[in-house]
């Protein structure tokens, strides 16, 4: 059996996400319409605010090295947002560190600096993601306005064991970031449901829209609860939805079974 402490009493927060279109490559483009759709989504009064997958280039192959020199720039100009609106920020960019560019998501607290940051684990294939990213080498929980939040970046919603620990570490919600084309949308769209239902906790989840030269991308942006129900969805044009999370619904559920505390999992070891 594994424990799971209650959420702190009375203990709501009120979540957005953000999709629009990214231009490849655009670094100026895309911090414009990234900022400009943060700083709505914090003018509609929400707390925490969830950006795309390297929404300021996306997948930009041998260019990316040189845009996650600019990041550091761009995580300067989110902390003036976050401190302004009171406001939790995060969304993935590429960052350079020792040698390497990894897949970050960057979260930024309300006082102005980066609060923490993960480092994508599971690298996707189909995109040859490995050629121009180092996987990162440990799963992260942030404080979020006092609630435990998980990290997750696109692919790695497919690995039902990493939302698993997540929760087991103590996790209320798991935010996600992704470029999630649309030939896989379905897919999106079930696995968000699933990571909610299987671990009774909150998921956030922003994707982008648009097209680049090899995929299109129809959004789907949506916060669900523990429930599976879904709270907000963005639809599939640039757009930002929100909703207020009630972190007492996952201490309910709890009280009336509790799968995610029920798990044996000396039954079913890793393969």
């Amino acid at each position: 059996m594994i424990h799971y402490p209650a959420s702190p009493s009375g203990a709501r927060l009120k979540a957005a996400v953000c999709q629009f279109e990214i231009a490849v490559g655009d670094v100026d483009k895309n911090v414009s319409t990234g900022l400009a759709a943060a700083e709505n989504a914090c003018k509609s009064g929400a707390q925490l605010v969830v950006l795309p997958e390297l929404w300021s280039c996306g997948y930009d192959g041998e260019k990316i090295a040189a845009h996650a020199r600019k990041t550091p720039e761009i995580t300067g100009f989110l902390s003036g947002l976050a401190k302004a609106y009171d406001a939790v920020i995060a969304g993935s960019l590429p960052e350079e560190a020792n040698g390497r560019v990894y897949n970050t998501m960057f979260v930024i607290n309300t006082t102005g600096p980066v609060a923490g940051a993960y480092r994508k684990i599971h690298l996707f294939p189909l995109l040859n993601e490995d050629k121009w990213f180092a996987p990162g080498r440990q799963s992260v929980i942030l404080n979020c306005h006092g609630i435990p939040a998980g990290c997750m970046i696109c692919y790695d919603l497919r690995f039902a064991e990493m939302g698993v620990h997540l929760a087991a570490g103590g996790a209320r919600m798991i935010v996600v970031c992704a470029q999630w084309p649309a030939v896989r949308i379905d897919h999106w769209d079930a696995l968000l449901m699933a990571r909610a239902i299987e671990n009774q906790i909150f998921v956030v989840a922003a994707n982008r829209c648009g097209a680049d030269a090899d995929s299109g991308f129809n959004g789907h942006s949506r916060i669900i609860a523990p429930d599976g129900a879904i709270l907000a969805d963005a639809g599939q044009i640039p757009a930002h939805v929100c909703a207020e999370l009630d972190f007492s619904i996952i201490d309910n559920l709890r009280t009336r079974f509790c799968p995610v505390a029920q798990r044996v999992p000396a039954a079913y070891p890793p393969a």
